[in-house]
C-alpha cells in the first residue's frame, strides 16, 4: 500500500495547537446537557448535534488540508484512511481502524477504542437513545461533502451504551462531480 500522506497523524498532531482536553471535554458535555434541557427530545438532540458537527466539518476540512500536506485521495478507500489515521489524530489525539468494507468498496466502519470526547460520562436512564457523540458523524459527513463525497455516516457501537468501542458506519452515497464557476475554453 502506498503511505497515506506525506505526513503522518503523529506529525501532523505534535505541529497543531491544543487546547486542555478536559476543557475540550466538559465544555462538549455542557453543550450536549444544555441540548436536551432545550429540546427535551433526544432524538432532536441527536439531530441537533449531527447538525453542529457537519457545520464544523465543512469549516474544518480547509484547515485539514492546510496543516497535513494531504494530497487529493483518489477514492473513497484511501479518504477513510487518512480520516482514520491523520484526520482523527490530528483534531482528538487518536486514531481509528478501518474495517468491514463492503465488496462495492462504498462503505466501512471507523472504530475508535479510545474517544475523549466521552471522558467523565455517564449517560442517565432517561437518555439511552442519545448519541453522545453524534458531533462526529456530522463532521465527517460535511467534511467529504466538501470533497464532493456524499455520504452517510451512523453510529453502529457506542461503549457508553455498553459496547466493547465506538464504530462509526460511513457509506458513500455518491461522488459529487466538481463544478467550476467558469469554462476555460471561452
Amino acid at each position: 500500500m502506498a503511505p497515506l500522506a506525506p505526513r503522518s497523524g503523529d506529525a501532523v498532531f505534535a505541529n497543531v495547537e491544543r487546547v486542555n482536553a478536559e476543557l475540550f471535554t466538559l465544555t462538549y458535555g455542557a453543550i450536549v446537557r444544555q441540548l436536551l434541557t432545550d429540546l427535551e427530545e433526544v432524538e432532536e438532540v441527536n439531530k441537533q448535534l449531527d447538525q453542529m458537527g457537519y457545520n464544523i466539518g465543512i469549516r474544518l476540512i480547509d484547515e485539514f488540508l492546510a496543516k497535513s500536506n494531504v494530497s487529493r485521495c483518489v477514492d473513497f478507500r484511501e479518504s477513510a484512511d487518512v480520516i482514520a489515521k491523520v484526520g482523527f489524530k490530528m483534531f482528538l489525539g487518536v486514531t481509528a481502524a478501518v474495517t468491514n468494507w463492503d465488496a462495492d468498496g462504498t462503505s466501512c466502519s471507523l472504530v475508535l477504542e479510545d474517544n475523549p470526547l466521552v471522558d467523565f460520562v455517564e449517560l442517565p436512564d432517561t437518555c439511552q437513545g442519545l448519541y453522545y457523540c453524534n458531533v462526529l458523524s456530522g463532521v465527517i459527513r460535511g467534511a467529504l461533502e466538501m470533497v464532493s463525497m456524499k455520504t452517510e455516516v451512523t453510529w453502529v457501537r457506542d461503549m457508553l451504551r455498553g459496547d466493547d468501542a465506538y464504530e462509526l458506519r460511513v457509506k458513500l452515497l455518491k461522488q459529487v462531480p466538481e463544478e467550476y464557476p467558469y469554462k476555460d475554453d471561452e
